[in-house]
């Protein structure tokens, strides 16, 4: 792992001069205000004992399903598209480095557009000025969930990268499974009442894959330690698969 700090400073860097990832950013952070803002006219004409952040957080998986396949489907696809790749592994540096260089480059930038969400809870409880409002647990449990959740989805965005080299088919592919894994996932119990006698695991599998159950309880204040095993057990197996197909594919080559 010599050259994984200068890899990954090279992906950073061509984030930071991408006019891409400014749009990107633009974006995300529109589509999130203006989220926030209907939650906060709904609040203001019905008000809930839900904290508007809470409500803010039960969203979450809109922004992930199209903001992952925009930071993952270049990074391999790209490279292995243009040719580069071939003569990036060509030089001493190993698939492990490439991918996980590719992954934490993109997994810092998905932090930090959900940080400077921050800025909306602040300017909230700013203006409120009821002390009531303020409940710093589940915005902590809500980021929190956001952070270890994303390892997983990133890690997705890079396998499907790394299956071919257009990046429309990467980011299909992408959206597809981070779709599959949060809707489907989600909703393993209400699909297993089609079989006539589910087995116990079934109903242990759907608990622990259950991604939005698991928000509520971040969201509530409640840390749940089976979304740290589920997400970074998940995300591990994944990066390795594509670390296998990195070194299969260009060795081939």
């Amino acid at each position: 792992m010599r050259h994984f700090f200068t890899l990954l400073r090279n992906e950073l860097w061509k984030l930071l001069i991408n006019p891409g990832t400014y749009i990107a950013a633009f974006l995300f952070l529109l589509i999130i205000g203006f989220f926030f803002q209907a939650i906060l006219d709904e609040f203001a004409k019905n008000p809930q004992d839900e904290s508007p952040s809470i409500t803010f957080f039960r969203l979450w998986f809109v922004p992930v399903f199209f903001m992952v396949p925009l930071l993952t489907m270049k990074s391999i696809a790209e490279e292995r598209n243009s040719g580069t790749i071939e003569t990036l592994m060509t030089t001493p540096v190993t698939a492990t480095e490439v991918v996980l260089s590719k992954f934490f480059a993109g997994y810092l930038y998905y932090l930090m557009l959900w940080i400077l969400t921050g800025s909306f809870h602040a300017l909230f409880y700013v203006f409120a000025r009821d002390p009531k409002l303020f409940d710093p647990y589940p915005i902590i449990g809500g980021y929190l969930y956001l952070a270890v959740s994303g390892t997983l989805f990133l890690s997705l965005g890079i396998f499907a990268s790394s299956l071919t080299r257009s990046q429309l088919i990467a980011g299909i592919v992408s959206f597809s499974l981070v779709f599959a894994f949060i809707v489907l996932g989600s909703n393993l119990n209400e699909m297993a009442i089609i079989l006539p006698d589910p087995p116990a695991w079934i109903e242990t599998l759907a608990e622990h894959a259950n991604v939005m159950e698991h928000m509520l309880d971040f969201s509530s204040g409640v840390i749940d330690t089976r979304a740290f095993f589920l997400f970074g057990s998940c995300a591990t197996a994944f990066l390795f698969i594509s670390i296998l197909v990195l070194e299969y594919r260009e060795g081939a080559c």
